[in-house]
């Protein structure tokens, strides 16, 4: 007679992983709950889904084991990762770390990661470069400062694998949903209309390269404010550099070798204007006794050199902060929904410091 084969007892649900020194999964929460992976995913990403009660049992034992979604993981599940990407070409370190720590700063609380890619507009393989970085890494989105916010061939790339992005410019080159605007424009004509009426009239500009947009813009805003005060950028005082201190010393020490020479340099951004300093220095010239000089972005060194320095305070910070914010936001329900008003847009304002004054009488 055969005997009956005895009905096998329950699983007892496994140890904490915790416990056993290991990182709890996915798996051992729907194990622990008695559900499959896919209703624990539901509860992660907030569907609705999910009964109540399972929900509330699901939610206590991830907040009993500490368990906390990989964010490869969870992109994997959804064939796109939990990592924005900032993708940039500015020459400007400060400029760069800044808008990173906006960045960071709007991802706290979230499952979002910081990716970031320094790129070379120039290299004939940038476009092709580019592709492969957000498909590589399956990216929810992308963050694009100047002036590769300005590339329409990357935005073309973009669009084309679907990848959510926000461009950060100094003027408005795409849907609101999609852009914080600087108007860098409003920057160059407020220092303008300082040197002015300082009295000075031989003023130069060392603008950045031509391929940044917020160069022509910061230039045209300038010029529109010496027109504004009945004056002109004379071409021997219109410089353009590279937005960096090396560019700056270079284009500085030819302004201040001529005769006349201008009682007043604007450069577009921190970095040249300190090279500028560098160079009035080489001279055995005085700032802002022999030449005054206004900055852009009002970065941290602007209070930091002597004679401080007058800039245009741009908020780099919050433009970072906001452009994620706004990346983020980028959810299935916000679509559904969207919010009346998309528009983001930062003012720049004029710091006035010690590095400007009247121009000497002669």
């Amino acid at each position: 007679m055969t005997s009956r084969k005895t009905r096998p007892q329950a699983e007892t649900p496994p140890a904490d992983p915790e416990r056993r020194g290991k990182r709890p999964t996915i798996n051992d929460i729907a194990r622990l709950a008695n559900v499959s992976k896919k209703t624990v995913s539901r509860v992660i990403n907030d569907s609705p889904f999910v009964r109540g009660e399972t929900r509330e049992k699901i939610s206590a034992i991830i907040a009993e084991m500490g368990f906390a979604p990989d964010p490869q993981a969870r992109g994997l599940a959804f064939r796109r990762s939990f990592l924005i990407g900032m993708i940039y070409d500015n020459p400007t370190p400060q400029y760069v770390v800044n808008m990173q720590q906006g960045i960071l700063d709007a991802m706290k609380g979230t499952s979002f990661e910081l990716v970031i890619r320094p790129c070379n507009r120039q290299d004939p393989h940038f476009l092709s470069d580019m592709r492969n970085f957000v498909e590589r890494q399956k990216l929810f989105g992308v963050i694009m400062p100047p002036s590769v916010s300005e590339d329409e061939g990357l935005i073309e790339i973009l669009d084309e694998l679907e990848c959510p992005y926000v461009r950060i410019a100094s003027i408005a080159l795409d849907e609101p949903q999609s852009m914080v605007v600087t108007h860098d424009n409003v920057g160059g004509n407020a220092a303008a209309r300082h040197l002015a009426e300082l009295g000075h009239t031989r003023i130069a500009h060392i603008s950045g390269p031509s391929l940044f947009r917020s160069a022509h813009e910061r230039r045209r805003g300038f010029v529109e404010g010496l027109a504004a005060a009945g004056l002109k950028l004379a071409p021997q005082y219109n410089r353009e550099a590279a937005y960096t201190f090396e560019t700056g010393v270079e284009h500085a020490a030819a302004l201040l070798a001529m005769n006349p020479r201008p009682t007043a340099i604007f450069c577009g951004n921190d970095e040249m204007a300190a090279g500028v300093y560098m160079a009035a220095r080489n001279a055995g010239l005085s700032i802002p006794g022999d030449v005054s000089v206004i900055g852009f972005d009002d970065s941290a060194m602007a209070s930091r050199m002597y004679p401080l320095l007058t800039s245009v305070r741009l908020p780099i910070h919050d433009m970072g902060e906001l452009a994620a914010a706004k990346l983020i936001a980028t959810t299935r329900e916000r679509r559904r929904h969207p919010p009346q008003d998309e528009k983001t847009e930062v003012t720049p304002v004029l710091v006035v410091r010690e590095s400007t004054t009247k121009p000497e009488t002669r």
